[in-house]
This record gives structure tokens, C-alpha cells and sequence, in this order.
């Protein structure tokens, strides 16, 4: 959304230039930030799902990581 891309552009391209960091995005509107500005590449992981990556952290279980551990 436009009128935050003040906040969120400038802090995107901070955290991409951090080296021998884990930089990890969780939910679909920052994932799109960062692909308008064409950095996902320079992440360690980019992630849609927000509400699993707040469960995570969290430390809530999460039934499809579940289902592959218990595979």
C-alpha cells in the first residue's frame, strides 16, 4: 500500500544489504515489498504465510510441519 511504502521500501533494503545475518520475511504484503524492489534474492527466506511465521515465533505447533515430522 502506497502510503506505507515510506517505511517499508527503505527498511527493506537495509535488512538485504546486512551480511552474515538470517534475514527471514513473513507475510504476503512485505514478500511483495521485497519483490517490487527485486530483492528477494538477497534474503534468507521469503515467506506469504504472516500468521504461520507469528505462530512460529510463538512457538505454537504448526500442523503441517507436524505432519512431516511425524512422517
Amino acid at each position: 500500500m502506497a502510503p506505507y511504502a515510506h517505511g517499508s521500501q527503505p527498511l527493506a533494503v537495509v535488512i538485504a544489504n546486512l551480511r552474515d545475518a538470517t534475514t527471514i520475511i513473513g507475510g504476503g504484503e512485505t514478500a511483495a515489498v521485497v519483490e517490487q524492489l527485486g530483492l528477494e534474492s538477497r534474503f534468507s527466506h521469503v515467506s506469504t504465510g504472516g500468521g504461520a511465521s507469528l505462530e512460529f515465533l510463538e512457538g505454537k505447533e504448526l500442523p503441517g510441519v507436524a505432519a512431516l515430522l511425524d512422517a
